[in-house]
C-alpha cells in the first residue's frame, strides 16, 4: 500500500480531495487544550508597535489619514446580498450576514496590510533603534526624514508572493527606502506586478508555482546579510501581524451591538491560500474574543493545502501535489500547493473546520456582491460566501437567529476596472 492509499484509508475525506469534490472537513481536535508558542501579550505587543507607528503611516500614506494612520477596515452588515443569497439557496440563513471588508485596507488592499506591512514596521523599528538612535517615546514620523532614509537604503527586504503579499510588502518597504525585491510565481496577476515597478520594486517572476518559487527567494535573501526576509511559510511577525485584527473586530463588535457567547455564535469565513493570514486571524479570535467565534477555512478544491495539512496531521510535510492535485485556481491569492509551517500546528485546535469550493463559486459570489450591495472584491476574495451553505447544513446550531456570520473579504480594492468588469460577467452567467 502506497502513501497516498495508506492516507485515504486513515482519512477517508482524502478521497474525495483527490477526486476535487468539494467537502466540509470538522476538525476533530477543535476546541481541546493545546500549548501555543504564541500569547495574548504578542498581540497587544503589535497593538502598540501599530500605535507607535500611526504619526509614520498618516504622514507617509495620505490615504489613511482620515483613521489618524490607524489600518483598518469596516465590518459591514450585508442585507441586500443576504435577501438574495436566501433566495437561491435551499437552505435560508437564518442569522445576520456582515463582510469583513479587508478588500478596503489602505495602502495594499487586502488582508496583507496587516501582516506584511506589520514585519516591514518591525524591521524598520529594529534597524532605527540597533543602527539609528530611535526611541519608541519619539514621533515615528521622524522615520520619513533624510537621514532614516538613507540608513534604510543601506538594507532591503525581501519576499516571495502570489501578489497580495508583495503589494503590501513591496509598497511599505520601498516607502521607507529599503532596496525591495519580490519574488512572483506565474500565478500572480499582471497589475500586481505592474503596481509594485511603478513603486520602484525590483519584481522577479519566476514560471512556476509558489512553493517552488518561496526556496529560491529565500536563498537568494540568505545570501546578503543585509536583507530581511519575509518568509510566508514561516514567519512569526506575519502571524501576530495579522492576530492584532480581533482587538479591532472586538471594538466593532461593541460599536455595532454583535453579542458573542454560547447562545449568540459568531461564524468567520478565512480564504486559506498558504494558511498564514487566516490562522493569525483565527489565533486573534480565539485568544482575544474566546470560545463562542468559530473559524471556518475556504479552499479551492485543486489546492486544499491547508485542510489536506490538518486532516492528515502533516501539516507543512505534505502537498496538494503529492495527491496529485494539480494547483491550479483563478484564486490567485489562494494557489499555495504546500502550508505554512505556522497554520497547521496553530490551528489544530482552534480552527473550526473548513470547505473547499470550485472555482465558479467564487465568480458567482463576487458579482452577486456588486450586484447587490456594490462592494468589490477580487475573486478569491468572495471565497468565504462558499461555505455558508454547507456549514449551517452540517452544524445547525450555527443556523439560529441569534448567529453571526462574517466574510471575511481578503482583497480586490486595488483591482483595474478592466479585471472587475471580465470577473463580474463571469460570476453574471452563473447568477
Amino acid at each position: 500500500m502506497d502513501n497516498t492509499q495508506s492516507l485515504e484509508v486513515k482519512y477517508p475525506q482524502v478521497k474525495d480531495l483527490m477526486n476535487e469534490t468539494p467537502i466540509f472537513w470538522k476538525n476533530p481536535d477543535y476546541g481541546q487544550p493545546a500549548e501555543l508558542p504564541f500569547s495574548k501579550a504578542d498581540i497587544f505587543d503589535a497593538v502598540a508597535r501599530w500605535d507607535r507607528f500611526a504619526p509614520f503611516i498618516e504622514a507617509a500614506f495620505p490615504e489613511t489619514a482620515r483613521m489618524h494612520g490607524v489600518i483598518e477596515s469596516p465590518l459591514i452588515e450585508l442585507t441586500k446580498m443576504k435577501s438574495a443569497w436566501n433566495q437561491a439557496q435551499p437552505t435560508a440563513l437564518a442569522g445576520s450576514l456582515y463582510l469583513k471588508t479587508d478588500s478596503e485596507l489602505p495602502i495594499s488592499g487586502s488582508i496583507k496590510s496587516r501582516g506584511g506591512i506589520y514585519e516591514v514596521l518591525k524591521f524598520a523599528e529594529h534597524v532605527a533603534m540597533t543602527k539609528g538612535d530611535l526611541k519608541e517615546t519619539d514621533n515615528y514620523a521622524i522615520l520619513r526624514s533624510p537621514e532614516y532614509k538613507q540608513l534604510f537604503a543601506q538594507y532591503g527586504v525581501m519576499v516571495a508572493s502570489t501578489g497580495n503579499l508583495a503589494l503590501s510588502v513591496g509598497i511599505a518597504a520601498s516607502t521607507f527606502g529599503f532596496k525591495t525585491t519580490v519574488y512572483m510565481s506565474r500565478d500572480a496577476k499582471a497589475w500586481k506586478k505592474a503596481k509594485l515597478r511603478v513603486n520602484g520594486v525590483n519584481v522577479v517572476e519566476l514560471d512556476t508555482d509558489f512553493s517552488s518559487v518561496i526556496p529560491q527567494a529565500r536563498q537568494a535573501a540568505a545570501e546578503d546579510p543585509s536583507i530581511h526576509f519575509i518568509d510566508d511559510e514561516g514567519s512569526a511577525d506575519l502571524f501576530i501581524g495579522y492576530a492584532v485584527a480581533a482587538v479591532r473586530l472586538q471594538q466593532q463588535f461593541k460599536q455595532q451591538g454583535i453579542k458573542v457567547d454560547r447562545d449568540h455564535p459568531v461564524i468567520v469565513y478565512l480564504p486559506a491560500g498558504v494558511g498564514g493570514s487566516p490562522s493569525g486571524v483565527t489565533f486573534g479570535l480565539k485568544t482575544i474574543i474566546g470560545p463562542y467565534i468559530h473559524a471556518i477555512f475556504c479552499e479551492p478544491t485543486h489546492v486544499p493545502s491547508v485542510t489536506l495539512g490538518m486532516m492528515t496531521k502533516l501539516n507543512n510535510a505534505i502537498s496538494v501535489f503529492d495527491i496529485g492535485l494539480d494547483g491550479k485556481t483563478a484564486a490567485d491569492g489562494l494557489a499555495v500547493g504546500r502550508p505554512s509551517r505556522i497554520a497547521g500546528k496553530m490551528m489544530r485546535t482552534l480552527l473550526f473546520g473548513s470547505v473547499t469550493f470550485e472555482d465558479p463559486m467564487i465568480y458567482k459570489y463576487e458579482a452577486q456582491l456588486m450586484d447587490t450591495e456594490n462592494i468589490t472584491v477580487e475573486p478569491s476574495a468572495a471565497a468565504g460566501f462558499t461555505a455558508i451553505e454547507r456549514a449551517i447544513t452540517e452544524v445547525p446550531a450555527f443556523n439560529t437567529a441569534n448567529a453571526t456570520h462574517i466574510v471575511w473579504a481578503t482583497g480586490g480594492s486595488m483591482m483595474p476596472e478592466s479585471e472587475r468588469l471580465v470577473d463580474h460577467d463571469k460570476g453574471e452567467a452563473l447568477l
